[in-house]
Formats: structure tokens, sequence, C-alpha cells
């Protein structure tokens, strides 16, 4: 098939886009985080971009994307080094312009483990971690649904990443956490976010991003490009107003990192339906997201694990949700590459085959990184977690040795 240049354009601008969501996350994060961490914050989220964007063109989008339509759980290095790749068209977009858009992705997975894991884990540790992540937990799971693997095969449908980026991050922060333990003084000392104006920002810049991962995913210039578009936009609004609707029932307030944390929310779940569903669903889809994570973040008081930011409750629940959900108001009309779901006539068959590719993504991500972060702890010079005295002082100055705010006159 020839390239088509309203396509490719379209997949180039939708990866610029998604390219600048991880300095998005890293300043909606930093915000949220003491001023004492907040270069960790960046730090950890920049890095990622370095080392995540050489492993994927190096080894890892071969084998996320190698022998495609395979129905395994692997695939091979036929691309290893970006061999074969130029001049290669795949659709009607170049295939380095594929390998580009699926980088990002790659990128932004790891990076939103950084929130739960915050103001404890060594920058050493970090680099491990995230590269080892990548390899075997991130490269397999987008196999299986972005790539023709078993869960594809078996007719699952994930339009831009609801199971390879939100549910599998969610279960590896969860797994994370739980090997770190909990920051020194949690849940006994308040440690409110240091910047909600930077917070603010950072979620600006997500939904602005959100629109090439969602839209991009359908690469093509297209009609689904354009639903999936609207639906990422009416999701994100419905999740912030489902969020803040009851947080003010719960608490008296509507607050400025509800309304950021609701449209994240809804901008999670409304992934992997974007290109599948129509009319007003992205509205029901984004309303129950930003209410049922807006529960979800409580979760951790009740049963003690330390989500510092609430990766799990909002990007593991709204993950689930969304890749549920999409079981019900899937609708062929909209996408014919799609199948319909139970409120459309498909029965519940589709239904089935979400919930099972949420849980083997929520299991094979949690199990793979608990195991990475305990060989780490046990083998890695120094540990995973720093020390309770440079927990004290700082990630800033103590992994870092600089600070990201300076009142002294000059």
């Amino acid at each position: 098939m020839d390239i088509d240049t309203g396509d490719t354009a379209w997949l180039l601008v939708s990866t610029a886009l998604v390219v600048f969501m991880t300095p998005g996350l890293a300043l909606f994060y930093g915000g949220m985080v003491r001023a004492k961490n907040v270069l960790g914050m960046l730090m950890q989220n920049f890095f990622t971009m370095g080392i995540v964007s050489v492993l994927w063109a190096a080894v890892c989008f071969s084998l996320a994307f190698g022998d495609p339509g395979n129905g395994g759980v692997i695939g091979n290095f036929e691309f290893l080094w970006l061999r074969d790749l130029a001049g290669e068209v795949s659709g009607t977009v170049p295939a380095l312009g594929f390998m580009a858009f699926q980088m990002t992705f790659a990128v932004i997975t790891p990076a939103l483990i950084t929130g739960a894991i915050a103001d404890r884990m060594r920058f050493p540790a970090w680099v491990w971690f995230a590269g080892l992540w990548l390899l075997l937990v991130y490269s397999p799971v987008a196999h299986w649904v972005f790539a023709g693997g078993w869960l594809a095969d078996r007719g699952a449908l994930d339009f831009a990443g609801g199971t390879v980026v939100h549910v599998n991050a969610g279960a590896a922060a969860l797994a994370a956490v739980l090997v770190l333990g909990r920051r020194r003084g949690w849940p006994r000392e308040p440690m409110p976010p240091h910047s909600l104006p930077l917070t603010l920002i950072g979620t600006g810049i997500l939904w602005f991003g959100w629109f090439g991962f969602n839209a991009g995913s359908a690469l093509a210039a297209d009609g689904v490009a354009a639903q999936a578009l609207v639906n990422t936009h009416l999701a994100a609004a419905a999740g912030m107003l489902g969020w803040l609707a009851v947080e003010r029932l719960r608490s008296g307030h509507a607050t400025t990192l509800g309304a950021a944390s609701g449209a994240v929310a809804g901008l999670v779940a409304i992934t992997p339906c974007a290109g599948f569903v129509g009319g007003m669903a992205p509205v029901v889809i984004g309303v129950i997201a930003g209410a049922v994570c807006m529960l979800a973040v409580s979760l951790k008081f009740r049963f003690g694990y330390d989500d510092s930011l609430d990766v799990i409750g909002v990007h593991l629940v709204g993950g689930v949700v969304g890749s549920v959900l999409l079981g019900l108001f899937a609708d062929v009309a909209v996408n014919p590459a799609g199948a319909d779901g139970a409120f459309f006539g498909g029965g519940w068959g589709l239904f089935g085959e979400q919930v099972l590719a949420v849980g083997a993504t929520l299991v094979y991500s949690f199990v793979v990184t608990y195991v990475i972060c305990v060989a780490l702890r046990v083998l890695l010079p120094g540990g995973i977690r720093v020390s309770e005295e440079d927990e004290e002082v700082g990630l800033d100055l103590t992994q870092h040795s600089e600070v990201g705010y300076s009142l002294e006159r000059t």
C-alpha cells in the first residue's frame, strides 16, 4: 500500500503531541510532591524519555511488534536496531513513523509509575528499573494487545492503551510500592502538594497531548480519528465533573487537585474506548471513571499501601473501568474494525474478553514488577530505597545535588 501524506502528517503531529505528554506528566506529578523532591520527580520522568527511547529503537520495538499477528506472547528480532524499517510502509504511513509513535507510548507508561514511588526511590534504582520493566513487562504486553498477540487474537479491544498503558502501569505501581514500603511519616504526617499551579499546568499539557495519544491511534486522518478526538475531550470533561461531584458531596469542597485528577481519570478511561464508541458513551464513561476513581484513591488508607500520587487509584482503576465498559459500549457503526458490545447487540462475548485482558495484564505486570523490585533490592548496591536521612533531606539534594527553588538573593 502507498503512503498517504495526510495520514502521515497526522501521525507525525500525534507523535509530537504524545512526546509532550511526558514533560506534562512530570509537571503534573512535580507539583504534587513536596518542594524538596520536585527535581527528583522531574528527573525520573525526563530520564525515562532518554533510556526508553534508545532501548525501544534498539530492541524493544522488535520484541513488541516483530512477527505481528502471531497470536503469541512476544515478538522476534526482525526489527532489531531498526533493521529493515527505512522505506517500509505500515498501512498508509511510514513504518519508521509508526515505530516513533509507539515509542512515545513506551516512554510515558513507565513514567506513570514514578507517581506511586515518589519521594523514596534511589535514582540508580530507577535507572535499572525503567530499562528492565520496558524489556520484561511493557514489550510483551504491547505485543499481546497492539501487535496481534494472544489477547488481540481472542478478540480483546484496546484502541490506545487502556490495558497496555494504564492497567499495566497501575499494577506495576502497586507492586513497586509494596516492595518499597511507605514514606517516612505516612500517613500520620500531612504531605500536601507544594505547587498546585504546576499540577494544573501539567494537567493542561496532558489533556492537550492526549488528543495525539487517542486520535493518533487511528493511524489515519479519518472519521475514526475525529470520533476519538471528540470522545477524548468529552470524557475528560465528564471525568472532571464526576470527580468533583463526589468530592463535593463527601467533603463539602470541590478542589483544584480534584479537578485535575478527575480530568485525568476521564482521559484514562476513554483511552481503550476512544475509537470504538460514539454518541454520549464517552460522557457516561467519563462520569463513571471520575466518580469511581475519586472513591478508589481512599483505598490506600484502608489497606495501607503508600501510593504517593494516586497512580493506582487513577490509572489502574481508570484503566480497568474503561477497558471493561468498552465491552458494553463498543459499536461497529463507529468503527467496523471493532465489535459490538453488550449494549449494542453484541452479547457478552466482548465483555468477557475485556475482563480477561484486564486480568491477564494486571497479574502479569504485578508479578513481574514485584520480582524486578525484589531482585534490584537484593542485587543493587545500596538497594532501591534512599536512607532515612536522605529521605528527610529530600531527593533533589541527595540524588542530584540540586534544589528546585533558590530563595537566596544574589
